[in-house]
C-alpha cells in the first residue's frame, strides 16, 4: 500500500495555512465534482482524493499525526512490516495506527484495507474506516460540496448574436449575467458558488445554465455560419445589379452578375455568427438566391415577354 502525499494532492506546501488548504480543496472540489464530470471515473477518483486530503489536513489532530508519520512510512516499508505494528527493524508503529496498529483493533496485516467506502486503505489504517476514534470526526462532519442547480435560458437567434446582460431567476433569487455573443443551442455555462450551500465548510455548488436558441424563420445556423434565403427579381437576376440584404449585423449591399441562376449561392465572409469568446471574429453568411417570377402582368408586360419568347425561339 502506497503512502499518500496529501499536500501534493491538494497542491499546497507542507507549511500551508488552514485557509490555504481550504482554498485549494474548494478549487479541486469544483473542478472534479461528479456533477460537472458525469461518467468520468478519473475525475471521480480525484474528487475522492481531494476530499480525503482535506479531511486530514484541515483537522489539526489528524494533520499532526499524519505529519509525525511522514517519511518514516517509507522507512517502514523498506524495513518490512511485521504484525502488531512492529517493523523488522524493531520500530514500533502502533503509535500511528488507529486501534493500536495499522491493521486496526483486530490485528492482522498492518496494511489491511479499511471498510470506509469513501476512504483509501492508507487513510483507514491511520484513522479507522470512518475517520473517527481518537483522531476525531465522523463521516457526516466531513466538508462536502453543495449540490449543483440546473436552469435553462431561452434566447432568440438575434439575442444570441448580440449577447449582453440578462436576468435569470433561480430558486427565488435574481441573478444578473452577461451573455457572450455567439452562444450555441444546448451550450452550458457554469456559475460558481451559485448552487446549493456546502456542508461543514465545503464549497457551494454551481449553477449550470443551458441555453436554448429559438428557431428563426430567416436564418439557418450551422456552427458559426448562417444561411439566408434572398428573393431576387427576375429582372435583376437577368440584368445584374446591386441589391441590399438585411442581415443580423445590419444591411449589406451585394452585387449580382448578369444572368444569375435561380438557387445560386453567395458567400459573405465574416458576416455570419460571432465566434464564441473570440472578439470581432465571425463565421460566414451564405446567401441562397431565389429568383422571383413576376405576377399580375399588364398587357404591355405580357406583350414584351411574348416578343422576348419569339426572339429566343421558344
Amino acid at each position: 500500500m502506497d503512502y499518500k502525499d496529501y499536500y501534493k494532492i491538494l497542491g499546497v506546501e507542507k507549511n500551508a495555512t488552514t485557509e490555504q488548504i481550504k482554498k485549494a480543496y474548494r478549487k479541486l472540489a469544483r473542478q472534479y465534482h461528479p456533477d460537472v464530470n458525469p461518467n468520468n471515473p478519473a475525475a471521480e477518483q480525484k474528487f475522492k482524493e481531494s476530499n480525503e486530503a482535506n479531511e486530514v489536513l484541515s483537522d489539526a489532530e489528524k494533520r499532526q499525526k499524519y505529519d509525525q508519520l511522514g517519511a518514516d512510512y517509507q522507512r517502514y516499508q523498506q524495513a518490512g512490516a511485521g504484525r502488531g505494528g512492529q517493523a523488522s527493524g524493531g520500530f514500533d508503529w502502533s503509535q500511528y495506527a488507529q486501534g493500536g496498529g495499522f491493521g486496526g483493533a483486530g490485528g492482522g496485516s498492518p496494511f489491511g484495507g479499511g471498510e470506509g467506502e469513501d476512504f483509501s486503505d492508507f487513510f483507514s489504517s491511520l484513522f479507522g474506516s470512518m475517520g473517527g476514534g481518537a483522531a476525531g470526526g465522523s463521516r457526516g462532519s466531513r466538508p462536502a460540496a453543495g449540490s449543483d442547480y440546473q436552469a435553462e435560458l431561452e434566447l432568440t437567434l438575434a439575442e444570441a448574436y448580440e449577447g449582453g446582460p440578462r436576468t435569470l431567476t433561480v430558486n427565488g433569487k435574481n441573478l444578473r449575467l452577461t451573455i457572450q455573443p455567439g452562444v450555441a443551442d444546448g451550450q452550458t455555462i457554469r456559475l460558481r458558488d451559485q448552487g446549493g450551500p456546502g456542508r461543514s465548510g465545503g464549497p457551494n455548488g454551481s449553477l449550470l445554465i443551458t441555453f436554448r436558441i429559438l428557431p428563426d424563420a430567416r436564418y439557418a445556423r450551422t456552427g458559426d455560419d448562417l444561411t439566408q434565403d434572398v428573393p431576387v427579381s427576375l429582372y435583376r437576376a437577368l440584368l445584374g445589379g446591386e441589391q441590399t440584404v438585411d442581415t443580423l449585423g445590419g444591411p449589406v449591399k451585394i452585387k449580382l452578375k448578369p444572368e444569375t441562376a435561380n438557387g445560386s449561392r453567395l458567400r459573405l465572409r465574416g458576416k455570419g455568427f460571432p465566434i464564441y469568446r473570440e472578439k470581432d471574429k465571425h463565421g460566414d453568411l451564405y446567401l441562397r438566391l431565389n429568383v422571383q417570377l413576376p405576377t399580375n402582368l399588364s398587357d404591355e408586360e405580357r406583350g414584351l415577354f411574348e416578343q422576348l419568347a419569339k426572339l429566343r425561339d421558344e
